[in-house]
């Protein structure tokens, strides 16, 4: 493997770190800035709709820049949004520094997919990719503890800006790794999203995404005042507790990705019923450490176990309903993801600021994943109605059935 995959991978690892660690500094940003913890969770959701929006309007718009160059102004942007967010005075500059980073996070990783195929043979290609996007898991499992242990011993301000120096080093490594001379993809432009939102199935499917993937998103936007204020641990204690969830979350996606391989729409109905009911169940199990952590290790691998099998069954549906638009459809069910997670975290801050309060999050983020769950029934029982038996459609595209979230 060619070493600008690496320099791929540190750029991953930044924007993946970025992303989620907010979920762990949401009490100290609300602490410093003297706001509500449901103002604070908008950290998560302007973000993730930023990536819904960015993604697919400007990786339209951007279509017929070479890729490079592109790849480098994306990380420029990164690195101007978290210098902002590190040196904001106020809760508006640090949105806004959000927004930033959130759009360069989408372009990004579709330029980077592109990218990563063409550095290597063709039948290397899945492996180029999945290395690329191992930094967002590897960012999971460490960048977010970590992040947040900054956070909470130099103030909120100094993640962002450690993560800005992330992104320093992945632009340099871009700069200096990757080729000039890449090839061209064609551009997929704005006409052919719509065209592809005018597919009812495919509407189905990207609202079973929202829906299943957000639910989660519910309560682990507010994961890290849940253990403190209900569970009883440190705030130091929660950045170790956040590196379990991390690696529950990489064991999930592993285990997601093969059971989802020959049927998943049965493997998501199994997945999102077992993912709602450890949300039902740590509803009852937040306020006692033990039971807690072993919930929350259930929980950290049914989240993004769906992951490939609701990317792959978009995939499939796009093969047989818009046969001309597969990437385009895998693209925009990305922006269902990151919708998916805004809806969560900002449904989640209505829970928290209501009479229901902090300790409903979970339940009520079960009752988002029962919904997807309804409606990845009713797209199944639909498919046998068309005549389409469980792995009838041909394969995927290179990567868009891999556990990526963010592109």
């Amino acid at each position: 493997m060619p070493l600008a995959l690496l320099a791929l991978a540190i750029s991953a690892y930044a924007i993946g770190t970025t992303e989620f660690v907010s979920v762990g500094l949401l009490p100290t940003v609300a602490n410093d800035l003297s706001i509500t913890l449901p103002t604070a969770g908008m950290v998560v959701s302007v973000y993730a709709l930023g990536v819904t929006v960015g993604a697919p309007v400007l990786t339209a718009l951007t279509g017929r820049f070479r890729r490079k160059p592109l790849l480098l102004a994306m990380m420029g942007l990164f690195i101007a949004g978290n210098l902002l967010a590190g040196f904001s005075p106020d809760f508006g500059t640090l949105l806004a520094g959000r927004v930033l980073s959130a759009f360069a996070h989408g372009v990004f990783f579709s330029v980077g997919a592109t990218i990563a195929a063409d550095l290597v043979p063709a039948d290397k290609r899945a492996s180029a990719i999945a290395l690329m996007f191992s930094g967002l898991t590897v960012a999971i499992v460490t960048g977010v503890p970590l992040g947040t242990w900054i956070g909470q011993n130099f103030g909120w301000r100094a993640t962002f800006l450690a993560v800005a120096g992330l992104g320093v080093v992945g632009g340099l490594g871009v700069a200096a790794l990757v080729p000039r001379k890449l090839s061209q993809p064609p551009a997929a432009n704005l006409g052919d999203q719509f065209r592809v939102l005018a597919q009812p199935r495919l509407l189905l499917a990207f609202a079973i995404t929202a829906l299943g993937y957000g639910g989660t998103f519910v309560a682990f936007t507010f994961l890290a005042p849940i253990l403190e204020t209900i569970t009883g641990f440190s705030s130091a204690t929660v950045s170790l507790v956040l590196m379990l969830y991390g690696a529950a979350i990489a064991v999930g996606n592993i285990v997601g990705g093969k059971v989802a391989n020959r049927d998943p729409v049965r493997a998501l109905a199994w997945l999102f019923a077992l993912q709602a009911l450890v949300l039902f169940v740590f509803a009852f199990t937040a306020d006692s450490k033990i039971p807690a952590l072993i919930t929350l290790a259930g929980m950290g691998m049914l989240a993004f176990a769906n992951v490939p099998g609701l990317q792959l069954y978009v995939v499939q549906l796009a093969q047989r309903h818009a046969p001309g638009a597969v990437d385009v459809a895998s693209a925009l069910n990305i922006a269902a993801f990151n919708l998916g997670i805004a809806a969560g975290a900002f449904f989640g801050g209505q829970v928290v600021a209501s009479p229901l309060g902090l300790a409903a999050t979970p339940w009520v983020g079960g009752l988002f994943v029962l919904g997807g769950l309804l409606l990845t029934l009713i797209s199944g029982a639909l498919d046998r109605r068309e005549g389409h038996a469980p792995g009838l459609a041909g394969p995927a595209h290179p990567g868009t059935a891999l556990p990526n979230t963010h592109a």
